[in-house]
């Protein structure tokens, strides 16, 4: 009995806390997706104020004419939204990365994505169409087998697609000031866009707290065999 407790306590000190990390994660996501909404608005008050005769600030072959007050706000705007989106990156992938190690000492198996692809899997071309979710899915699935996959994350994983595609996502490819002549000639895809990235974010912080849930009550199962519950994992 004493060898089974010890084994068990063992195990227990093994785990990562995760808890905790899943709500800076979730609150990390929904400050990003609060960032987007102050985006939108600037970009809805840019479309009504309509583009300045001048044209777009980017006027090309290099040429860039001087901002107005609205666009050198929004320019303020893309910034501190940035600021959040960094710490909600740092957040995540930090409980990204304590689930994957969690879910491989539950499951004694060896996680089908290697670590690196933790980071690059969000920024090399193609794979990042599937593996960042196949790591979460990978991890729910080793920490709480036989369990039905939270539909929350196909459907944060489905928005935030749409956004990286529309070329206005949290990861975006377009220049501050090309976002603004989209907001004067292109305001309701935009605007769509931007809706896309917001619900990517709410629905990702459902799917961070279902699998961390997932994965808490599976090790405070495993703890029980030492009859002691831990009050955080």
């Amino acid at each position: 009995m004493t060898e089974r407790m010890d084994q068990s306590a063992a195990r227990t000190l093994a785990y990562r806390p995760v808890q905790v990390t899943g709500q800076l994660a979730v609150g990390g996501l929904l400050l990003a997706g609060l960032a987007w909404v102050v985006r939108g608005v600037w970009e809805i008050r840019l479309a009504v104020a309509g583009e300045p005769a001048a044209g777009p600030p980017d006027q090309g072959n290099g040429v860039h004419r001087q901002l107005t007050s609205l666009e050198d706000s929004y320019h303020l705007v893309t910034s501190a939204g940035g600021v959040l989106v960094f710490l909600c990156a740092m957040l995540f992938l930090s409980w990204l990365f304590r689930l994957r190690d969690n879910a491989r000492t539950l499951s004694g198996d060896t996680p089908k994505y290697a670590g690196i692809w933790v980071f690059l899997g969000w920024v090399v071309p193609v794979v990042n169409l599937w593996f960042p979710r196949g790591i979460v899915v990978d991890a729910f699935r080793s920490s709480a087998p036989g369990r039905r996959l939270p539909r929350s994350v196909e459907v944060w994983w489905a928005l935030w697609l749409v956004g990286m595609i529309t070329g206005v996502g949290i990861v975006s490819r377009d220049s501050t000031d090309r976002i603004i002549e989209r907001a004067y000639t292109e305001g309701w895809p935009l605007l769509l866009s931007d809706a896309a990235v917001v619900a990517a974010a709410v629905a990702g912080a459902f799917a961070v707290h279902a699998v961390t849930a997932a994965q808490v009550e599976r090790i405070r199962a495993q703890w029980t065999a030492g009859t002691q519950v831990p009050e955080t994992v």
